[in-house]
């Protein structure tokens, strides 16, 4: 039985006011909302749900803002571990220590996220003051309590040239994990500020680098989470397509549509977050599992993909569909960073 997760965002209050942050996005105003008991435990009950009728384990993703500061967070483990259903935090580092650590292991928490999005500097520019050392300094609590650490890069034309920099930091540092996905912009007409060429070139210098910490066997796992990876690997001959592929099976690539969705304070559920505009209904109100099969349905019209549905690598890869709506409006449009000749 297949795991499907739910990146569940309880509240949007937050410490910080990240410039790249979807929430705070636009003319950055926004009403902070959290989600009350009642209907976190009516979202949580459409979840399980949808599980049931799918087949499928639950997985959550609980986020916000910062959900810490929810004032029903550590009710909601309590529920997901009275369940033993697995859950990780995406958070920020400011309302965790060694004792909350502590509590969020045994409460079965696996892993934490935190975010570097650069050097100091550029870092504390993107979120606040003071968050590049906090966060580099809560990696060693998360470890010592037994959770996974994650540390997550946004790269953008901002701060793709300091992120080799940051994979060394965050080694040095003893994170468990580390990986990145590009800026999603979050309105058309506008980009991450990356050429095709030089996104390439970026993935070579940090494949070098993760290489290099993979053969010294440093404890960092290096999630090759974009998935412009695929294609890097394809050419370099590391992913090759298998002999014995189903023609029309999806392999990999974006899950969108296919093993996530994601609910916000309000009860609004996007396809993914980072696709802007992708609200296909809401949990308060509409089944999960009836919009899976109806609302959700044009996310998984493969061959509509402008350039992917010409590819080889459609079933493996089709870039960051987020990215694309971002820049030009539309969901299957071409990924702007993708470098490859079709």
């Amino acid at each position: 039985m297949r795991y499907f997760s739910f990146q569940w965002h309880i509240t949007d209050n937050c410490d910080q006011r990240c410039r790249h942050c979807y929430i705070f996005s636009g003319n950055g105003t926004h009403t902070i909302q959290s989600m009350s008991r009642e209907d976190m435990n009516a979202v949580f009950m459409n979840c399980l749900n949808f599980c049931e009728v799918y087949g499928r384990i639950p997985y959550f993703y609980i986020t916000g803002g910062d959900p810490v500061l929810h004032p029903y967070f550590w009710e909601l483990l309590e529920t997901l571990n009275a369940r033993k259903i697995s859950f990780s935090i995406l958070g920020n580092p400011f309302h965790i220590d060694d004792e909350t650590c502590r509590k969020l292991k045994a409460l079965g928490c696996e892993k934490y996220q935190l975010s570097i999005d650069g050097m100091k500097d550029t870092h504390d520019f993107f979120r606040k003051p003071g968050s590049f050392d906090e966060t580099l300094g809560k990696i060693k609590a998360i470890n010592d309590a037994g959770i996974c650490s994650v540390i997550m890069s946004t790269v953008s034309g901002l701060n793709i040239h300091e992120i080799p920099d940051v994979i060394d930091i965050v080694v040095e540092h003893g994170a468990e994990v580390y990986s990145f996905a590009r800026y999603c912009p979050t309105g058309s007409g506008m980009d991450t500020g990356i050429r095709p060429s030089e996104y390439r070139e970026f993935l070579r210098l940090c494949d070098t680098k993760f290489r290099k910490y993979e053969e010294e066997c440093c404890k960092t796992y290096f999630d090759r989470k974009d998935h412009l990876w695929t294609l890097y690997e394809y050419e370099t001959g590391k992913f090759k397509i298998p002999d014995d592929a189903e023609p029309g099976k999806i392999y990999g690539g974006c899950n969108c549509g296919n093993a996530h969705l994601t609910i916000l304070p309000s009860g609004d559920v996007y396809a993914c977050r980072r696709v802007q505009g992708s609200v296909v209904g809401n949990a308060l109100r509409d089944k999960l599992a009836d919009l899976w099969v109806n609302e959700m349905e044009m996310y998984r019209e493969y061959n509509n993909f402008s350039k992917c549905s010409k590819c080889e690598l459609l079933p493996y890869c089709r870039g960051c569909p987020a990215v694309a709506k971002g820049t030009y409006g539309d969901f299957y449009a071409q990924d702007p960073q993708c470098w490859k000749e079709i």
